[in-house]
C-alpha cells in the first residue's frame, strides 16, 4: 500500500475500495461548515443543500451521524444550524469516514462471504483476509492523517499534501 500510495497522484485513483454517496455528500457538508468555522452564524442545512446542489431531507440525514459522532454540534430554532464541534484542524477525513460509513473492511467481513459452505474455507489462515486488514489500515492512516483544514484548499494544493504524506511514509518504512 506504501507503494501505491507513492505512485498516486490523487486520492480518487485509488481504487482499492469504493466510497458511498452518504461518505462523499457527508464529507462535503461537513467541510461546508467547517468553511464557516469561526463565523457567528451557524450553517443551515438550506445553506448546505443550496451550495452542495443536494436535497435538504439528504442534507439532514447526512448531518444526524456527524452530529452523533461529536463532530458537529446543533442548534435548534430560527437561528439555527450547525458548526464544528472542535477545530476543523483537529477533524480528521477518518471521523468523518467512520461516523458516515464506519470501516472498509469489518471484522465480520470474511463471515458474510463463505460461498456455499457454512464457514469460509480460509477462515482460520487467509491472505486475502491479510491485504483486506492492510488496506484497510493503510486507508485509516492516509485518511486520519488528512483533517477537513487540509481539504479547504484548491485540488493542486491537496495533491502536494498528499505527496508530503506519501513522502512521509516513504521514509518511515
Amino acid at each position: 500500500m506504501d507503494l501505491i500510495l507513492t505512485k498516486m497522484s490523487s486520492i480518487d485513483k485509488l481504487s482499492l475500495m469504493q466510497l458511498s454517496s452518504q461518505e462523499e455528500y457527508g464529507l462535503r457538508c461537513l467541510l461546508r461548515v467547517a468553511q464557516e468555522e469561526g463565523a457567528e452564524e451557524t450553517v443551515t442545512i438550506a445553506l448546505i443543500a443550496r451550495l452542495e446542489g443536494i436535497s435538504h431531507e439528504y442534507v439532514a440525514r447526512l448531518m444526524a451521524p456527524l452530529k452523533k459522532a461529536g463532530l458537529v454540534s446543533a442548534t435548534r430554532g430560527a437561528r439555527g444550524g450547525y458548526r464544528l464541534s472542535r477545530p476543523a484542524s483537529e477533524i480528521s477525513v477518518w471521523d468523518a469516514i467512520a461516523a458516515l460509513g464506519g470501516p472498509f473492511f469489518r471484522a465480520d467481513f470474511c463471515d458474510c462471504h463463505p460461498g456455499r459452505k457454512r464457514q469460509c474455507v480460509r477462515s482460520t489462515d487467509c491472505s486475502i483476509r491479510a491485504l483486506w486488514r492492510r488496506a484497510d489500515q493503510q486507508l485509516r492512516d492516509l485518511f486520519g492523517a488528512i483533517s477537513l483544514a487540509d481539504l479547504d484548499q484548491p485540488e493542486s494544493g491537496m495533491v502536494i499534501r498528499l505527496d508530503a504524506i506519501a513522502g512521509r511514509r516513504d521514509t518511515a518504512v
